[in-house]
């Protein structure tokens, strides 16, 4: 079952609860017994260097064009 971020509107309080996808939007209550809660959009990040960032954190450039004019590049040897 998917695992869904609510905030109460009587607290303020943001938690989470675990429900099938056809209950996803309906009211949940909160930790402390309110049931006046509305789904909010969840964030997550990815943590490391991988596509779209560096080890400085700034975003990366992308993906260099194919020199040669051809697929697989100089090294391949297919002859396109």
């Amino acid at each position: 079952m998917p695992l869904y971020e609510f905030r109460c509107r009587t607290c303020d309080e943001t938690f989470e609860a675990r429900r099938p996808m056809s209950q996803s939007s309906d009211p949940a209550e909160c930790p402390n017994g309110h049931v006046d809660s509305r789904r909010v959009l969840s964030v997550f990040q990815s943590v490391g260097v991988g596509a779209g960032s560096s080890a400085s954190g700034s975003p990366s450039p992308g993906p260099m064009p194919a020199m040669g004019g051809g697929g697989c590049g100089s090294a391949c040897g297919c002859h396109h």
